[in-house]
């Protein structure tokens, strides 16, 4: 059996090793650590004697578990004491860190901004809302027929072609232009019609000057007697609303699918004035946009008489309309979300 006396040394030694360690804790983590070593009820060092009643004489047990006792109170009663000095120390600690000196100056606070892109897409909705045009938000995933087919595109056309366009099955796509909005609308929509489609659209193409996602604008104007005439007034405003009142577009041919006759739209430089520069390659003017009258088959496909009605449509290109008035080289710098490049350029507040 267990010699009394030899416990009783084990208690002494017990009490001497919290009194010596716990002057060195230096946090109450550090405090509650310690106090699990000797007051855990499984494994703690005074639980262990606990366990050891059975050792002692019964004649003995009484005392023995009376000193026990009070070891773990006096411990616990150590511990608490430990934890709450441990605590204010942190506390105090804390409190030096987090001080304010409320007569320092300000820390001045950058505002937020809207993307460049974003600028552009709002002051282009800005100036075309004040002709009368509706926003329409059109779809992301498009089938082909509204992509293409219902848009007087050729099934032979390269636009189709997996290495031009981003298929998800036979039927669905990534729509590669805003101009399937337009379908949607004369489908739902009776003339007049006077609407814009901003949004993402998708195309295989990646460099300096082409990202494989994009943003366009698409312009749509349905009615009676609608010429290239109404397109040319309503883009000489566009255009002086953008870039100044001096600024003027001229009309060269093109050809798109959709539209017939159909243009590409170019501004006077607003860098030079049109007298030739590095932004203009010399030419005095710069190309913004495609346009044209709404192609006869479109109509018909819409439902819409092309004998009552015609149209004149537009796309813009936003990234490229930014990359022109903030004078933007690649338009990887629109995506990479650098600030320190996007705090360079857009409009200051």
């Amino acid at each position: 059996m267990a010699d009394l006396s030899g416990l009783k040394e084990r208690v002494r030694e017990i009490r001497n090793e919290i009194l010596s360690s716990s002057g060195a804790l230096e946090s109450s983590r550090a405090a509650y650590e310690k106090r699990k070593e000797f007051l855990d009820s499984k494994k703690g060092k005074i639980g262990q004697l606990m366990k050891e009643m059975r050792e002692v004489p019964a004649e003995q047990r009484a005392e023995y578990g009376q000193m026990v006792n009070e070891l773990k109170q006096w411990a616990a009663q150590r511990f608490e004491e430990i934890d709450r000095s441990m605590k204010e120390k942190e506390l105090a600690i804390r409190c030096r860190a987090e001080a304010i000196d409320v007569t320092e100056p300000a820390v001045k606070a950058l505002p937020g901004r809207l993307h460049p892109v974003t600028q552009v897409r709002e002051e282009l909705i800005d100036v075309f809302a004040s002709m009368g045009f509706e926003v329409y938000e059109g779809r992301e995933i498009e089938t082909e027929y509204y992509n293409f087919t219902a848009l007087n595109t050729p099934q032979d056309h390269p636009a189709r072609d997996m290495q031009d366009t981003f298929y998800l099955s036979p039927e669905f796509l990534l729509r590669t232009q805003t101009s399937a909005g337009q379908i949607h609308v004369m489908e739902t929509k009776r003339p007049p019609i006077k609407i814009l489609s901003p949004g993402r659209v998708f195309r295989s193409d990646d460099d300096a000057t082409h990202s494989p996602m994009f943003h366009q604008m698409e312009g749509l104007v349905v009615d009676r007697h609608i010429t290239l005439g109404d397109l040319k007034g309503m883009l000489d405003t566009f255009v002086k609303k953008m870039y100044g009142e001096d600024a003027v577009t001229r009309l060269r041919p093109s050809y798109f699918p959709f539209t017939e006759p159909s243009v590409e739209v170019d501004v006077s430089c607003f860098a030079c004035g049109g007298k030739g520069c590095a932004l203009c390659k010399g030419t005095g003017w710069i190309e913004v946009l495609g346009a044209g009258i709404v192609n006869r088959r479109v109509l018909e496909n819409c439902g819409i008489d092309p004998e009552e009605y015609s149209g004149l449509a537009f796309g813009i290109g936003l990234e490229r309309i930014a990359m022109l008035k903030y004078g933007i080289g690649n338009i990887k710098l629109l995506f990479e979300s650098d600030l320190q490049v996007l705090n360079q350029i857009g409009d200051q507040e």
